[in-house]
């Protein structure tokens, strides 16, 4: 480990606003944030850019930005505190783990933006909008909770609304290239470290808003899924 990283994993340890692997925090959020305002999580934060340009949007709400890298946290976490942003916080954990922090319904929304495609359908169930994820989203997401994907991965965006059709999702917005439409909302007009550098190439940025149905597909429907992707890859090459 770099001498930069041992020094932001040393100093995130004493940040009030960072928890790392903690215990007994399910239903336990609201006594962390001091009010009963509405929590959204942003899984897979990185630095935290949508964590901050959320809770700078919206005070009245409470945000947790999700992320196994303590160095990279450590740089959303400082600017929440720089900024006495009350409202925002970061949890340090794997995104396979969600369920075991939060409470059933404890959770308004969910944003991921700019994941990991996770571009080999050997690595699909990896991607964090594959059914296995949205399962465990489910266990902890208000009925009717939004679920929020940003990213500039076709392929990753093609996929998941693929998943939303086939799981039952209700596909609440669609924007092939975000910047392309209208009066685009504030909370899309945040930017990402990673968006500026356009890894995909696509020059687009591709938005999807969707909820989740009162009981999602199983395994069997994972099974067609893998094999709908294999198809699909074969097709292409």
């Amino acid at each position: 480990m770099g001498h930069k990283k041992r020094i932001r994993f040393e100093a995130i340890r004493s940040f009030p606003n960072v928890l790392q692997y903690p215990l007994g925090m399910q239903g336990a959020w609201n006594n962390f944030f001091k009010n009963d305002h509405p929590i959204t999580l942003e899984l897979a934060c990185g630095k935290g850019e949508y964590t901050i340009g959320l809770s700078q949007l919206y005070p009245d709400q409470n945000f947790i930005g999700v992320d196994l890298k303590g160095n990279r946290i450590y740089i959303g976490a400082k600017k929440a505190l720089d900024q006495h942003l009350n409202n925002a916080a970061f949890l340090r954990t794997e995104i396979d783990k969600i369920n075991s922090y939060f409470a059933p319904k404890e959770v308004a929304a969910i944003w991921i933006t700019f994941p990991d495609p996770q571009l080999r359908v050997s690595k699909a169930k990896k991607r964090l909008t594959h059914p296995k994820f949205l399962r465990l989203y489910q266990q902890i997401l208000q009925t009717g909770g939004y679920i929020h994907l940003k990213t500039d991965s076709p392929v990753l965006y093609r996929f998941t609304k693929k998943v939303i059709q086939q799981y039952n999702c209700i596909l609440l917005c669609d924007y092939e290239d975000s910047y392309s439409q209208d009066n685009i909302p504030e909370t899309l007009k945040i930017k990402t470290y990673y968006e500026s550098l356009d890894i995909a190439n696509s020059k687009k940025i591709h938005y999807l808003k969707f909820s989740l149905p009162a009981v999602i597909p199983g395994a069997s429907e994972d099974k067609l899924l893998q094999e709908f992707l294999k198809d699909y890859e074969a097709d292409r090459t």
